[in-house]
């Protein structure tokens, strides 16, 4: 005979695990190789309004780059995109989010950052949000730590965004 626990247990397991087997992978955040479009999982009727969004992101010192990455993004209006930036005692998250009106008029990027920083045992934690109009094809810079200059002589890291529509 079944004890009621260990029918109610096995079930439990079974759903579980074709619940986990039939998830699918988040690759809102994956660069795929050339060979491949990234368009090709999303609904024909948002390919029309598809941008590719391309990152630079870089840290300056002494108006020399010491660190750059690049990616390129394709996305929808309202899907973020999101960068990471991991340093020794710095992390800092950019997410970038398309927005354009119905008519197809103005056009807005809003950036939201997080920072995270380590100084003597103690976490300093900042978040800001940043609504910047753009157009297509025009680079707009990006400070997640502040201003191009920073205070004695340290590193600044600027991101540099250039939205494209989406083309096949």
């Amino acid at each position: 005979m079944i004890r009621p626990v260990a029918l109610i247990a096995f079930l439990f397991l079974a759903v579980n695990t074709a619940f986990i087997q039939a998830q699918e992978k988040d690759t809102s955040q994956v660069s795929l190789p050339s060979g491949n479009s990234p368009m090709q999982n999303i609904l024909p009727r948002f390919r029309g309004s598809a941008v590719v969004i391309d990152i630079d992101a870089r840290i300056l010192e002494s108006n020399n780059i010491i660190w750059n990455e690049t990616h390129q993004m394709t996305t929808i209006p309202g899907r973020p995109v999101e960068i990471k930036l991991v340093g020794e005692n710095l992390v800092i998250v950019v997410r970038f989010t398309f927005i354009q009106n119905n008519s197809g008029g103005q056009k807005l990027l809003v950036a939201q950052g997080q920072i995270w920083v380590a100084d003597q045992g103690a976490i300093n934690y900042q978040a800001s949000v940043q609504t910047i109009p753009v157009e297509f094809n025009e680079t707009i810079y990006y400070f997640p730590l502040g201003s191009l200059k920073q205070e004695n002589g340290g590193a600044s890291i600027q991101v540099m965004l250039t939205l494209h529509p989406y083309e096949e």
